[in-house]
């Protein structure tokens, strides 16, 4: 199997990459020596040494925790059809991961695009760390192991078509599912396999295609699943049919982890109309019913005392307060030239167009589920615990899923399905309300923000960022039972897994001089999640603001300010190519303005210019907007293309 492009020891805007400074780290007794990194051109400013997610980020910690195994990855197979199967050990949320990885197939294969098919897998133990579908890694840490699978199948074919005519395979081509000779014949990949599948791979010359050769990757193209999913044809979690499993819902508490103290009416509404069974489970009371619309109508006829919840006695305010309270102290003073800045984030809940459902068959020797995951292994690892079960008699089925942005990396639904299965003796197909996706599902955390930035001579000197945040729950851990218990230590298992995201996620895309940016999360019991870039979209927005009040105070033009202070030329020609496109600093009516914004993030950077009506100030509007990235690459490129 393959692995992701290295990148050079050094890049060509005189950045150092994580493998030099690491080296540096080690051998120098002081880190002065990094204070070369800083980018031609730039040197006027004060420089910032790396911060740990310059040096690897989540994702290639990911990539790294999954290198084990590699080699067991994908699995691809031809049939005499013609077409190419892989088998896919990611979760397609609507992402669009399954169009990504059949077009490195089809680029490697010189197969039509059509003839490719990809398939979720699922649950596979035997990959450990390597089933999580997190931290927009998935073409990252796919795109070497499946050029490099597919590449293995060229070969073999290739091979097979060369016995076949006794020609040396160097001299034969691939070209549209076909083998080509130099006289012109031609063998499909279908009529090869056979053959193809007898041949020893040590024997094997299978190279990936140089990226300069590629001719479908990197071109618009269309969804594979798009006709599907407009059409009402995807089958999502709830359009599989298993035999017995009648819909079922959940009456759940009025507080956050309530439980069920009893239930009044219980006969009552066992006897309503399509009611077929009722159970009390930890999350509430479950009931079943022919239709959903009679489960719904049973379940809120349902007439349940509980006992309270774990939050009961905090309210926004009361939350708001002890994350002001918890936010790390400054350490440098506040001199004569500084800009201070206090942000409050609310929670956001997640809320996928699809909501928290799962199909569950449990027996007594057996289980088998059907959900939407992003984090299989550890489902089915933790529905095993749960029901008592070896984890090689619970098999767990991952289904195409209504979106995500993180809720799906938990299982929660999975896990309630297969309680209520194993309580009323029958298979269930249970769905969650929008109100009970809204009241009881996960939400990104509120948090506290506040920015000090010392600044003199037009310069900035020292650049302060303190984050207090309500607990973000990582209790799926990298996707298997070990690291999601580890999360789940008192004290400091969450907490370390926190750290470890929030350093390996946030960055500060500028020289600011001394730069530090620190994380204390508050732990409540509360259904949190990482939503979408985790901790970054509030720490770097809120960045942002203080980057445009850096720029007021020392008098310069907000793009101008940014350009002198960002890190590389890469980062550079994306501002400039974003402020062309939007046609910065054009002059504008009275009440309207221009503002623009830098993000940069696991190997990818993009910049935003809009335009807003400001003219009545309670209800602004955006008019205009325009965004640009650099291509998308597989290493730490440091160059200066971008794409608006």
């Amino acid at each position: 199997m393959g692995s992701p492009p290295r990148s050079s020891a050094r890049r060509d805007d005189g950045a150092l990459d994580r493998r030099r400074f690491l080296t540096l780290l080690v051998a120098a007794p002081t880190l002065t020596v990094v204070a070369g990194a800083a980018p031609v051109g730039a040197a006027v400013v004060v420089p910032s040494l790396p911060q740990p997610a310059d040096v690897m980020d989540l994702g290639e910690i990911l990539i790294l925790a999954g290198a084990p195994t590699a080699h067991l990855l994908l699995v691809l197979e031809i049939g005499e059809d013609g077409e190419a199967r892989v088998e896919l050990p990611r979760a397609e949320v609507g992402q669009g991961i399954t169009t990504a990885v059949a077009m490195l197939v089809a680029e490697e294969l010189d197969l039509p695009l059509s003839k490719v098919r990809v398939r979720v897998a699922g649950a596979r133990s035997e990959l450990l760390f390597n089933q999580l579908t997190g931290s927009s890694n998935s073409v990252r840490s796919l795109y070497g192991p499946v050029r490099a699978t597919a590449a293995a199948a060229r070969a073999r074919l290739v091979a097979a078509a060369a016995a076949r005519w006794d020609l040396p395979a160097g001299r034969l081509v691939v070209e549209d599912g076909a083998v080509v000779a130099p006289d012109g014949r031609t063998a499909s990949y279908g009529s090869l396999t056979a053959s193809a599948a007898k041949l020893s791979p040590l024997r094997l010359d299978a190279a990936p295609k140089p990226e300069s050769e590629h001719r479908l990757v990197g071109t618009p193209a269309s969804r594979l699943d798009a006709r599907a999913m407009v059409t009402g044809r995807l089958r999502y979690t709830l359009d599989h049919d298993v035999e017995g499993a009648m819909p079922t819902m959940v009456r759940r508490p009025p507080s956050i982890n309530g439980t069920v103290r009893s239930v009044g009416n219980e006969a009552a509404v066992r006897a309503m109309p399509g009611v077929l069974d009722l159970a009390v489970v930890p999350t509430g009371v479950a009931v079943m019913a022919e239709t959903f619309g009679q489960a719904a109508d049973a379940v809120a006829a349902l007439d349940v005392a509980w006992r309270g919840g774990t939050v009961d006695d905090l309210s926004d305010a009361g939350i708001r307060a002890r994350l002001r309270a918890a936010a790390p102290p400054f350490a440098v003073p506040p001199l004569t030239g500084h800009v201070e800045a206090e942000f409050d984030f609310a929670f956001v809940s997640h809320a996928p167009l699809e909501t928290n459902c799962a199909i569950a068959d449990v027996r007594d020797d057996r289980a088998e589920i059907w959900a939407g995951l992003k984090s299989p292994v550890v489902a089915r690892q933790a529905i095993a615990a749960e029901l008592g079960l070896p984890e090689r008699r619970v098999t767990v089925h991952v289904t195409q899923s209504g979106g995500s942005f993180g809720r799906r990396l938990f299982f929660d639904a999975a896990l309630e399905a297969a309680r209520i299965s194993r309580a009323m003796g029958r298979p269930v197909k249970l769905m969650w309300s929008r109100v009970d996706d809204m009241r009881h599902g996960r939400a990104r955390p509120a948090t506290h923000h506040k920015v000090r930035a010392t600044c003199a001579l037009g310069q900035v000197l020292t650049y302060e960022h303190r984050v207090a945040a309500v607990e973000t729950d990582l209790r799926h851990g990298l996707g298997e039972i070990l690291t999601a218990t580890a999360a789940d230590l008192p004290v400091a298992g969450n907490l370390s897994f926190a750290q470890t995201v929030f350093l390996t996620t946030v960055k500060v895309p500028y020289h600011f001089g001394v730069v530090t940016e620190l994380l204390n999360e508050v732990p409540l019991r509360m259904h949190t999640g990482s939503w979408r870039s985790v901790y970054s979209a509030n720490t770097r927005g809120a960045e942002e603001i203080v980057v445009d009040e850096l720029a007021k105070k020392l008098g310069r033009d907000p793009v101008a300010f940014r350009r002198e202070f960002l890190k590389t030329a890469r980062q550079r020609a994306v501002l400039d190519k974003v402020a062309a496109e939007g046609d910065w600093g054009r002059r504008m009516p009275d009440g309207f303005a221009q503002g623009v914004g830098f993000h940069e993030e696991y190997l990818s950077c993009t910049a935003c210019l809009v335009e807003i009506d400001a003219r009545d100030p309670k209800d602004p509007r955006v008019t205009r907007a325009a965004t640009c990235r650099p291509p998308a690459g597989g290493g730490r490129r440091a160059d200066a293309g971008y794409e608006p």
